[in-house]
This record gives structure tokens, C-alpha cells and sequence, in this order.
């Protein structure tokens, strides 16, 4: 169980070839239940769920629990596949980003509850790195600097505010942040591999569409997938 690498992704994601034969289990932890989908090499946890009849909202994850049953199960690093909109027109849809850093200044999760503990937020750059090398062994073009800025959803930003958000960060999403604060609380390795998925509100001449950035992802998704692929050929952190 402790080579198992672990990945957090969305609704796109797991119907890739990984969990054809992938068992659900679900796990009970002090912040509540987490379902997650196991192989031989990896732990999953489907952050907005597993059914199309019902969809976890962005602010209604439990980043705790998903993250507590990743710790029970001996994970010790994990990447988060997030899709995100670009605040530059440099990066166009269809570009996958490597952040280095973050911003997030409302609906901030934690899995600290009794006790003093202030990290100091970062990402894992063992884990950066080794997705940086899974990206080159495979041919897929990787952007390995950006810096994310979470908003809380589930509605997406203004036109103003994407002009304020893009003088200070690359990309924007509403889940990456609260993940790398909640596995760093628990010791655990996390780094994200960021899907650009459409322009945001007001960078493009033509009107955003929900339905776009849904057919956008799943182009990416194969790219991610192969950049996965390679990375579990890598030998496991210790």
C-alpha cells in the first residue's frame, strides 16, 4: 500500500484506462466519510464524486476527509489534476501548467482542529519535479511555472474581478489551494498538474460556455493521463 501514488481528480479524469478494474472503497475518517478508487498503483479520490446523479459543489468538498483516508491508506504523495482558467492570453486552452505557488483568501480549508499549527504553504517540489520529468518523457508540453488563485465557487468570476486576479496569478480555480493546504497540514507530499480549460470571464472576444470548458478538459485529460503514466514509473518517495 505504500508505493500507491495518490491522485485527486474530477468528474473527466476517472474513466481514464487507470480504474477499469479499480475497486470503490469507502473510508471512514475523523473529518467523515471519503470514497476513493483503488488499483495496484494508486489511490483516487474523485473530489466532486462518482455518480453523474450527484455532483460535490467546489465549496461543499471535504478536503480533510479526502485527504485523511489518503494518509490512512499510506500514501505519502499525491497529485491533484484541477482544472482552471487562464488569466493570460499567452496561455491559451488546451495548455497544461505546473504551478509553483498559490493564492487563497476565502473558503480556506484545514484539517488542524485542536491545536496550534501554521504552516507555511507550499508546494511539494519533489513532487514538481517528478512531474516535471514524467511531462518530458513523454513528449507533453508542460508550463512548469504559474501561480493559482482559488475563488470559492461554484459561480465563476466577473469580468472585473479577473482583471484584478490576472495582475497577480496565471490561472484560476476553485479547489488546488485547499488541497495543498489540507496535505500539507497532514505531512503529506502534494503538487498539481493544472488543465487550461478556457479562457476566463471577458480575456476571450467570444462569450464563455459552460459546455466548452467540459469538452476542453477531457481533450487535456489524455495529456494528463500520459504525464501520470510516466510518473508511476518513477520509484515511489520515501
Amino acid at each position: 500500500m505504500a508505493d500507491r501514488i495518490g491522485l485527486v481528480g474530477g468528474t473527466v479524469f476517472h474513466h481514464q484506462d487507470f480504474f477499469k478494474e479499480a475497486e470503490k472503497e469507502k473510508i471512514e475518517t475523523s473529518f467523515g466519510p471519503a470514497m476513493v478508487v483503488l488499483t495496484d498503483r494508486l489511490v483516487y479520490v474523485p473530489r466532486h464524486g462518482m455518480g453523474d446523479d450527484l455532483y460535490i459543489l467546489p465549496h461543499k468538498i471535504n478536503h480533510p476527509a479526502n485527504f485523511s483516508a489518503l494518509k490512512k491508506l499510506e500514501v505519502t504523495e499525491v497529485i491533484g489534476i484541477n482544472s482552471t482558467g487562464s488569466l493570460k492570453i499567452s496561455l491559451s486552452p488546451g495548455t497544461v501548467v505546473l504551478p509553483h505557488d498559490y493564492i487563497c483568501f476565502s473558503g480556506v480549508a484545514t484539517a488542524v482542529q485542536d491545536k496550534s499549527k501554521h504552516i507555511i504553504p507550499t508546494l511539494s517540489q519533489e513532487v514538481r519535479s517528478r512531474i516535471k520529468a514524467a511531462a518530458e518523457a513523454t513528449g507533453v508540453e508542460l508550463v512548469d511555472r504559474g501561480v493559482y488563485w482559488q475563488t470559492p465557487g461554484p459561480r465563476l468570476e466577473t469580468q472585473a474581478e479577473i482583471k484584478l486576479l490576472a495582475d497577480y496569478a496565471d490561472i484560476v480555480g476553485m479547489t488546488m489551494a485547499s488541497e495543498a493546504m489540507v496535505a500539507q497540514e497532514l505531512g503529506l507530499e502534494y503538487a498539481s498538474i493544472c488543465s487550461v480549460d478556457n479562457y476566463a470571464h471577458g480575456l476571450s472576444p467570444t462569450p464563455l460556455k459552460e459546455g466548452e470548458i467540459g469538452a476542453k478538459a477531457a481533450a487535456n485529460a489524455e495529456k494528463i493521463y500520459k504525464i501520470v503514466q510516466a510518473y508511476l514509473d518513477l520509484k515511489p518517495l520515501k
